[in-house]
């Protein structure tokens, strides 16, 4: 199960992080329509916001499962090893799972409620906005099952999968 989990966000991540690139053109494109071409786009200032929210939420199942996550270590880095690892048991288990299931079960409905409503951008081009908030619910179930890999982890001491990524690191 926790070998299935992270291929799902690892696979997630490396997909959803080629948005950047889009992202990138997106942007390069429409400044060289205003500045260079003098013919500003209607629609590119609209489309970055709904990638970059997409790209943003859509990496947190595959930033958990890289220790990624802001965390605070100050109390646990001078903890013992078994100490710290029940004592990162106990942080899933009152904080991160409640806040999870609530996360994902209001963006479910947040999401089907856009769909519903056919919601669209008050830009001079209406995009569909449901899309950015139907992967919120996605988004919210990659986090969720992430933090039981990352739980049973802890339970099963294969910390060695939870050792945090070096910033040069590429698995």
């Amino acid at each position: 199960m926790i070998t299935v989990i992270d291929w799902i966000n690892e696979a997630v991540g490396r997909v959803v992080s080629l948005l950047a690139g889009v992202f990138a053109a997106i942007i390069i494109y429409d400044v060289f329509m205003r500045y260079v071409m003098r013919e500003p786009t209607a629609w590119a200032f609209d489309l970055t916001k709904m990638i970059f929210g997409f790209y943003f939420i859509m990496l947190g199942g595959y930033a958990l499962r890289h220790q990624s996550h802001v965390r605070v270590d100050l109390l646990t880095a001078t903890m013992r090893p078994a100490l710290r690892r029940w004592v990162e048991i106990a942080g899933y288990v009152i904080f991160f799972f409640p806040f999870a299931i609530i996360f994902a079960l209001y963006s479910w409905q947040f999401g089907l409620r856009s769909l519903a409503q056919g919601e669209k951008t008050y830009g001079a081009v209406q995009l569909p906005v449901y899309p950015i908030k139907l992967a919120m619910g996605v988004a919210a179930v990659l986090l969720l099952i992430q933090g039981l890999s990352e739980l049973l982890k802890l339970l099963l001491h294969r910390t060695d999968d939870l050792t945090p990524m070096e910033p040069n690191d590429v698995r």
